[in-house]
């Protein structure tokens, strides 16, 4: 057998010396090229981290700080009049068709229902991908990372700009994309939440891939939670492609190189609706079961390993409140005779909150975790969205809110409701969570369509002669905008709750 290179005699010599030392460094060279050419050739499109490498360093120098230096607002308390319990005494929202479905442009309701027909894949923008390249933080950071909260701090510039455009994500449903329909600002996009004790990451879409790997994340809710949904996949899209698995009932979307799956299922109130006469509540109006959760997704929720939950808007909607099989109260409809409601649509809400959470943290058959996501606001000035309100002309955040006591107890009824829950489920509350995005998104008044909901290049986007606002949309959110802030802070939980179940 012969032997190898570095195991030859040296020949006899000084030049023989010489001949063998460079011989030697030859093949050396030429075993470490060989090598490297195979790790090159044997990589992953996406490669595996582990949790500990998602644990985010400080953020600094973000850009110029905004002048809103209590973030959390000033409650004063203001005693919440009938109207404003009633939510201004309109109805904002029309009805929608079915259970279902993506808004299109020619549909004018702010929370109109969808079209819940297969959407077909698309491809993937060739736009740069989002990175966290923050270095791992020490334990001492990593300790204030765990615990700080997430929801009281400011709005900052961040010169990095978007996670994404709307040119490189395909899905963005047309009246939220706002720079296609001709916004001509641009600042909305760029500002960052700064918490006030600890960072929150920059969005890592390839590490949010590793970390929910295998994983089902559903967002169940209206249109708001169908924003959110689509912010999170065009966050996800600059690094991967995923593939449409939904149908009429779920829309799904798989992200194949992690077997991640993002879905979502729409719930107007997440408890049971029917359209059928109850007592003195007629057939065709509304009736919400306060009482009995929504079967349209608790179906589903053995399925889901993180489950993402937010409801509210259509508590402003027509309808018969239920409760035990008697009609118990009403928005928008309650017959004289009846005489007085024993429960109104904000009290309501919070009992509505507290069945639904109830429902899912003792479900046996769910071993995952539950986000509530607060209550959205919206900004409408002047009016609601169908009576003259407006947030045109807002290009920042705002320097200090501007109370609405309608949010305000919409938000509180929501808090209540899922303390309640939590006390409710026993050793099972720890499943839920609470997202409390309420406080610092009452600051993005700039972050809504307004008036650009539609590509129409002779759309209104200015008052007319008579000072009245265009139509506008100041509850949904552009895209990208302000929305993508709360994946970042979805994330974080998200990583805090798998990283204290691994510890």
């Amino acid at each position: 057998m012969p032997m190898s290179v570095l195991a030859r005699k040296a020949p006899a010599g000084g030049a023989g010396v010489r001949r063998w030392v460079v011989t030697i460094v030859v093949s050396v060279v030429a075993l470490v090229l060989t090598l490297v050419v195979i790790s090159l050739s044997v990589g992953s499109s996406l490669p595996r981290t582990s949790l500990h490498d998602y644990l985010p360093a400080r953020v600094g120098g973000l850009g110029k700080l905004s002048s809103s230096d209590n973030a959390d607002g000033n409650r004063s308390g203001t005693t919440i009049g009938d109207e404003l319990v009633q939510g201004g005494g309109r109805e904002p929202f029309v009805e929608p068709n079915g259970q279902g479905g993506d808004v299109n442009p020619g549909q004018t309701s702010l929370l109109a229902g969808e079209n819940d027909n297969n959407e077909p894949d698309r491809v993937a923008s060739s736009d740069a991908t989002s990175t966290n390249d923050e270095d791992t933080p020490n334990e001492s950071q990593k300790a204030e990372q765990d615990t700080c909260d997430l929801y009281h701090g400011e709005w900052v510039l961040d010169s990095l700009g978007p996670l994404y455009t709307n040119n490189s994500c395909p899905i963005i449903t047309q009246m939220q994309n706002c720079q296609g329909n001709g916004r001509p600002d641009k600042d909305y996009e760029n500002w960052r939440w700064k918490p006030e004790q600890c960072s929150l990451p920059r969005f890592d879409a390839r590490k949010f891939l590793e970390l929910m790997r295998g994983k089902t994340l559903a967002f169940v809710g209206d249109s708001v939670a169908r924003n959110q949904m689509e912010s999170l996949l065009c966050i996800l899209w600059q690094v991967d492609v995923p593939q449409n698995r939904g149908n009429k009932r779920m829309h799904k979307w798989l992200f194949k190189s992690t077997s991640t799956t993002i879905a979502r299922v729409w719930s107007s109130w997440l408890v049971h609706r029917s359209t059928e006469a109850v007592g003195i509540a007629p057939k065709g109006i509304d009736k919400v079961f306060l009482d009995i959760p929504d079967e349209t997704f608790m179906e589903f929720l053995p399925r889901f390993d993180v489950l993402v939950l937010s409801s509210g808007h259509w508590f402003a909607k027509r309808s018969a409140y239920i409760m035990k099989g008697n009609v118990v109260g009403g928005q928008l409809w309650w017959p004289r005779q009846a005489g007085k409601m024993q429960i109104n649509n904000v009290d309501a809400f919070g009992v509505s909150v507290e069945t639904c959470l109830t429902a899912v943290a003792t479900n046996p058959n769910f071993t995952g975790l539950a986000i509530v996501r607060t209550w959205s606001p919206d900004h409408y000035e002047g009016g609601a969205w169908n009576t003259g309100g407006s947030c045109t002309g807002k290009v920042k955040p705002l320097d200090e809110v501007v109370r609405n006591g309608f949010t305000d107890a919409m938000h509180e009824k929501q808090v209540a409701g899922y303390r309640k829950a939590v006390e409710n489920a026993g050793k099972h509350g720890s499943r839920l969570k609470l997202m409390d995005i309420t406080e610092p998104f009452a600051f993005r008044a700039d972050g809504h369509p307004g008036p650009y909901r539609s590509p129409d290049p002779n759309k209104k986007t200015q008052r007319g002669p008579d000072g009245k606002p265009p139509p506008q949309d100041c509850l949904h959110w552009c895209m990208p905008g302000p929305v993508d802030t709360w994946n970042e802070m979805l994330l974080e939980t998200i990583r805090r709750e798998f990283e204290r179940d691994r510890g």
